[in-house]
């Protein structure tokens, strides 16, 4: 039989907190409430959630929410947990906390849940991660944090937050990016398939490289696809090289023995190349080209 408390959160917050197991209003001394009720908690009360992994809060969109929250009330809800007398914690609702502090409410409705800190902070990134808002390094952050610090394999925390495994990778190495382009992305300077292209250029120079070109010269994330594919084109190591240029020598002087002549190559830009044969005089053309005709004799063509 499945869990259901497991199969609850990869619904989204709002499905576990329909769980008994979770309430604590009775113990927190709300009289008369119930799994899925709400009470009016004082703002003064209610402390932050250290675990928000939300480090941006747009003062716009803030103050147009607070706007809202002054005609119409809280909507919805924030979430709490109770850390002592009369002393309440966000579990997640923080930006319609912050508008309601704006707006000057003194009290805010809340649902009153139990929780221990990793449980929390699981929630806390869980709900933000549903959230449309995030930029992708809020994300990415997000991801990490339930990883590293819930114990989740990739796997299970696909399941969790419903997300394949491809998705959850692709955000995970944005976080591989220089700082400046994490930076550049967070705030909107480019785009999530500009840096999705980068990641696949290996040395973080060509990547800033390529990062400052997206910004002189507009560049569209085809454009960039385009330069990180020319990027990884493999280049000959020094062996491979000095190997390339020994057989030109050696090939050099079997054609120059042969003929008895000087002989020099030339390459050209494109890859080809051509063999410069001297003569001294129109008697030693003469030589080379019976030389020339008779080598040719001895290859099928």
């Amino acid at each position: 039989m499945a869990n259901p408390k497991k199969s609850a959160l990869g619904r989204g917050l709002s499905a576990l907190l329909e769980h008994e197991e979770t309430d604590i209003t009775q113990s927190a001394g709300i009289s008369g409430a119930s799994v899925g009720s709400t009470t009016e908690i004082s703002i003064s009360q209610i402390e932050a959630n250290p675990f928000q992994p939300r480090t941006r809060f747009e003062s716009n969109a803030l103050e147009e929410l607070a706007e809202s929250i002054r005609l119409h009330g809280v909507i919805q809800p924030v979430t709490v947990r109770k850390v002592g007398n009369d002393k309440y914690q966000l579990i997640s609702g923080e930006r319609r906390f912050r508008a309601s502090q704006l707006a000057g409410l003194v009290s805010i409705p809340a649902y009153v849940r139990v929780a221990n800190d990793q449980a929390m902070l699981e929630l806390a990134l869980v709900e933000n991660i549903q959230r449309e808002d995030l930029n992708p390094i809020e994300v990415a952050i997000s991801y990490k944090r339930l990883i590293d610090e819930c114990d989740l394999t990739h796997e299970g925390l696909s399941e969790k937050i419903s997300k394949s495994r491809s998705n959850i990778t692709n955000f995970l190495r944005l976080l591989k990016l220089p700082v400046d382009i994490q930076m550049a992305l967070t705030k909107g300077v480019i785009s999530m398939g500009h840096a999705r292209a980068l990641i696949n250029v290996d040395d973080q120079a060509k990547q800033i490289e390529i990062f400052e070109r997206i910004i002189d010269e507009v560049l569209s994330v085809r454009d960039v696809e385009n330069l990180a594919r020319k990027a990884k084109r493999p280049k000959l190591d020094a062996t491979e090289s000095e190997q390339k240029k020994e057989y030109y020598r050696d090939a050099k002087y079997s054609i120059s023995q042969l003929l008895n002549a000087k002989v020099d190559m030339k390459f050209l830009p494109n890859g080809n190349g051509k063999i410069v044969i001297d003569f001294v005089n129109e008697h030693d053309l003469n030589r080379l080209i019976l030389l020339l005709q008779s080598s040719g004799q001895n290859y099928n063509y």
